[in-house]
């Protein structure tokens, strides 16, 4: 909670513990679910979330994993719950990992595992899941090699968001000091990540108190992407129509993600 502030209001509310320990015939971690009534649902510097149905979740993914099992056993080091210390789900990433326990002794004990299906592979840290979390937010468990690292912590509740991509000409003005003007157009922001040189590049920051995600980024195309809640739409269009214009350009196009379309909007 030092790390990472917990919001004021978690969305989903807090879980029925007796309802889901029920489900799954165990007693969980209460560091796991101390975790998750602080957090509620969402997502750790866009990369890790916390698995809020855990009896329905393991029963789907787990009985579709011990079909694999059966034809490749040598990927499965472990067993599957509810086999007795078997794997158990509590979370996953935005790569494709899952986080899991084994079940093995009693709840406080059990360790953390992370599996990543699409390689096979398996990691087994001695630790609790509250552990794990704060050690990879603090930079002292150096798991998920593959993923991008951000230069703050953060933690983002699920909320219905709008997704804006609004693509750029080219500026005369180097990055950097586009990057800064766009900054001052949505002041006040929040760093999150940066990634690649500046020919290709993502910068990612919060904004409006932490309610729009935006990223400037040369990487793919020159554009800003901004997400934010549908009430923000006229908000969201004056601060960054305003900042490509202190950017030095003009807007090509602002399309809006709409089920897997790009729909026009702004201009």
């Amino acid at each position: 909670m030092r790390l990472v502030p917990p919001p004021a209001n978690p969305a989903g509310g807090p879980a029925d513990w007796a309802a889901a320990e029920a489900g799954l015939g165990l007693r969980l971690p209460g560091d796991f679910k101390a975790m998750a009534d602080r957090y509620g649902q969402g997502e750790f510097c866009d990369l890790i979330s916390l698995q809020p149905d855990l009896p329905g979740y393991n029963a789907d993914v787990l009985e579709d994993e011990r079909g694999y099992q059966e034809d490749d056993p040598d990927d499965y080091p472990y067993p599957l719950y509810p086999a007795p210390g078997g794997i158990l789900i509590w979370g996953g990433t935005s790569n494709g990992d899952w986080l899991c326990w084994l079940t093995e002794g009693g709840p406080e004990e059990w360790p953390v595992v992370v599996w990543t299906p699409r390689g096979a592979e398996w990691e087994l840290y001695r630790m609790g899941a509250a552990a794990f979390l704060e050690g990879w937010l603090a930079g002292r468990v150096a798991a998920f090699p593959d993923a991008f690292r951000a230069t703050a912590q953060w933690f983002d509740p699920v909320q219905d968001l709008t997704h804006v991509y609004v693509r750029l000409t080219e500026s005369t003005l180097p990055y950097e000091q586009r990057y800064a003007h766009l900054r001052e157009a949505l002041a006040p922001t929040a760093d999150r990540m940066r990634v690649g040189p500046e020919e290709s590049r993502q910068d990612k920051f919060a904004a409006a108190g932490g309610r729009w995600r935006v990223m400037y980024e040369t990487a793919y195309r020159h554009q800003i992407r901004i997400a934010f809640p549908p009430g923000d739409n006229d908000r969201a269009r004056t601060a960054v129509l305003r900042a490509a214009a202190l950017m030095g350009c003009q807007v090509d196009s602002a399309d809006r993600l709409d089920s897997g379309t790009m729909v026009p909007v702004w201009l």
